[in-house]
C-alpha cells in the first residue's frame, strides 16, 4: 500500500480523501485482490484522522464493491476488475466512469488548472451562431421544430451531413445517414446492434474511455491490442481475431484518443483487408478528423471501404457544440435499418430543434472558417504544450508532439511516482490530468498521463506545466524511494 496523503483543511472531507486514494490504488494495481487492509484504528492512528472517517471510507469502498469485511478475518481487496480469457472486462465495481468522475471533482477545485477534460475550451464554442440559428428555426418552423422527427433523423441534416461526408472521399446517400444522441451514442448504438453480453469487442490498448463505459454497460469484453507509433498493431490484431472470434473491431485511426498516433493509408488498407478477411464489422470513431493542424491526415477509413464492413461514426461535440448531442452513424444497407430500430427502441429520436439548428448552420457554410480559427488555435496551443513539457517535466519524460486532436499523452519516467500516485500531489500544486490507466483494458499504463492541451490558452498551459513539474520534484522530495520502500502498513 502507497503513502496515503490527508489535507486537513481541504474542502474534499477526510474520508472521502482516503476513499479516494484507497480507490485508485485498487484500480491501478497497487492493491491488489486478496491485500488486506489495516483495522480502521491503526490506520486512524497512522494518519493521525479520526477513525470514524476510516470507517466511512472503509463503508463507501465495500458499498462499491472494491473491499469486503470478514468478521474475526479483516478486511480484504475484492479487486477493480474481473479477468476474462485473452481481455478484461470492467467488472461492475471498477467501471472508469467511477474513477474519472472522482478525478473530475478534484480537478473542479478552485484554482486548479486542469488538462483532465476530453471537450473543447467554451471558446471554441459558436455559441451566438447557434443561438440564431436556434431562433430562426423556432421562427421559420414553429412546433414543428419541437414535435418528434424520424428515428433516423431530420431529413435536411442527413443530407446535409452526406454531402459533407462525400467531400471526404466517402461514397454515401443521405438515407445511409442515422442522426444520434451525439458520437457516443453512435458507438453505442453499433455495440448494441452486433454485440452481445459476453461477446469480444477488439479495441486499441490504450483505448477511447467512452468505450470501455459502454462496455461496461453492455456487458461486453474489450480485448486491447497494442498501439505503435502509427496506430493499432496488425500482427498482434491478427493473432487475437484468430483466438476471440470478436464481433466487432473498433478503432479511431485519426488523432487517436488518447495517444494522438494517425494511422497511415497502407496501415487502413490492410486493416480493411483483414476485416474482410475474418468477417467482422469495423466501427470507425472520426470525431477529431477534422482537427488536424500538421497537414490533412489520410482518409477514413469508410472512404476506403469497398464492401460495406465499415460503420463511420462522428459527431459535433468537439469541433462545434458538446451541448447539442448531435453526432451520426454511416452504414450499408441492412445494416443501417438494424442500427435505425435500435435507435428507436433507445430513445425515439434526437431532439429536433438541435437538429433543425445544426442544419442551418451547416448549411450556412459557416463550419469552414470556424474550423480554421480552431485549427490554428489548436496548433499554437499545442506548441506551447510541448515547450512547456521540454521545460518543466522531469527528465526521462517522453511524448510524441501531436499532428491534430486535442491531447498530449505522456509517459513519466520509470523512476519516481506512477500518475496514479504523482495525482493528488498534483491537484495540491494546482493542476490536474487524466491518469493512464483509466484508458487501458487491462490496468496498464500507470506511468502515462492524458493532457488535454486544447483546453487552456498558452500562458495558463505554460502556468500548469510549471505546477506539474514542481508537483513531480515535491513528491520525490517528501516520498520518494526511501518512503516507498516503507510503506504506511
Amino acid at each position: 500500500m502507497d503513502e496515503i496523503l490527508i489535507a486537513k483543511d481541504s474542502v474534499e472531507p477526510i474520508y472521502q480523501q482516503l476513499a479516494r486514494q484507497l480507490r485508485l490504488q485498487i484500480e491501478s494495481g497497487h492493491l491488489a485482490p486478496g491485500d488486506r487492509l489495516p483495522p480502521t484504528r491503526d490506520l486512524a492512528r497512522r494518519l493521525k484522522i479520526g477513525r470514524i472517517s476510516v470507517v466511512n471510507a472503509y463503508s463507501q469502498l465495500q458499498d462499491d464493491g472494491l473491499i469486503a469485511a470478514h468478521p474475526g478475518r479483516g478486511t480484504f481487496i475484492t479487486g477493480a476488475r474481473a479477468k476474462s480469457g485473452g481481455g478484461a472486462r470492467w467488472a461492475e465495481v471498477g467501471a472508469p466512469n467511477v474513477s474519472m468522475r472522482e478525478l473530475t471533482r478534484m480537478a473542479r477545485q478552485p484554482g486548479v488548472i486542469a488538462f483532465s477534460g476530453g471537450t473543447p475550451p467554451e471558446e471554441f464554442l459558436p455559441v451566438e451562431a447557434l443561438r440564431s440559428a436556434i431562433n430562426t428555426v423556432l421562427d421559420r418552423d414553429g412546433a414543428a421544430a419541437v414535435a418528434y422527427e424520424d428515428a433516423e433523423g431530420y431529413p435536411p441534416l442527413r443530407a446535409c451531413i452526406s454531402e459533407y461526408v462525400t467531400s471526404l472521399g466517402i461514397q454515401c446517400h443521405a438515407d445511409d445517414v442515422l442522426i444520434t444522441g451525439g458520437a457516443q451514442q453512435a458507438l453505442d448504438l453499433a455495440v448494441q446492434a452486433l454485440l452481445g453480453e459476453g461477446d469480444a469487442l477488439v479495441t486499441s490498448n490504450p483505448t477511447y474511455l467512452g468505450m470501455l463505459d459502454i462496455a461496461h454497460v453492455r456487458r461486453v469484453i474489450p480485448v486491447g491490442v497494442p498501439v505503435d507509433a502509427e496506430g493499432l498493431r496488425l500482427d498482434v490484431l491478427q493473432n487475437v481475431l484468430e483466438d476471440r472470434r470478436p464481433g466487432l473491431i473498433y478503432v479511431a485511426p485519426t488523432y487517436h484518443n488518447p495517444t494522438g498516433t494517425v494511422m497511415p493509408l497502407h496501415r487502413r488498407r490492410q486493416l480493411l483487408q483483414i476485416a474482410r478477411r475474418y468477417n467482422i464489422p469495423v466501427l470507425e470513431d472520426a470525431v477529431y478528423h477534422e482537427l488536424g493542424y500538421a497537414g490533412a491526415p489520410p482518409p477514413p477509413l469508410k472512404a476506403l471501404d469497398e464492401d460495406g464492413v465499415v460503420l463511420h461514426a462522428s459527431g459535433y461535440s468537439k469541433i462545434l457544440l458538446p451541448g447539442t448531442r448531435i453526432g451520426y452513424l454511416i452504414a450499408d444497407g441492412d445494416m443501417r435499418d438494424r442500427l435505425a430500430r435500435v435507435k428507436q427502441a433507445a430513445d425515439v429520436c434526437t431532439p429536433g430543434l438541435n437538429q433543425r439548428a445544426m442544419h442551418l448552420y451547416l448549411a450556412s457554410g459557416a463550419l469552414v472558417g470556424h474550423l480554421n480559427r480552431v485549427r490554428s488555435e489548436l496548433r499554437a496551443r499545442c506548441e506551447a504544450a510541448c515547450e512547456a513539457a521540454r521545460r518543466y517535466l522531469p527528465p526521462g519524460t517522453r511524448w510524441e508532439e501531436p499532428t491534430g486532436g486535442l491531447y498530449l499523452w505522456v509517459q513519466l519516467p520509470d523512476e519516481g511516482p506512477t500518475a496514479a500516485e504523482l495525482y493528488v500531489t498534483a491537484v495540491q500544486h494546482g493542476v490536474a490530468y487524466a491518469i493512464g490507466t483509466l484508458f487501458h483494458t487491462d490496468g496498464s499504463g500507470n506511468r502515462h498521463i492524458r493532457l488535454n492541451f486544447a483546453t487552456q490558452p498558452p500562458a495558463r498551459i505554460d502556468e500548469g506545466f510549471r505546477r506539474l513539474g514542481e508537483a513531480w520534484k515535491a513528491w520525490q522530495a517528501s516520498y520518494g524511494p526511501a518512503v516507498r520502500r516503507t510503506p504506511i502498513l
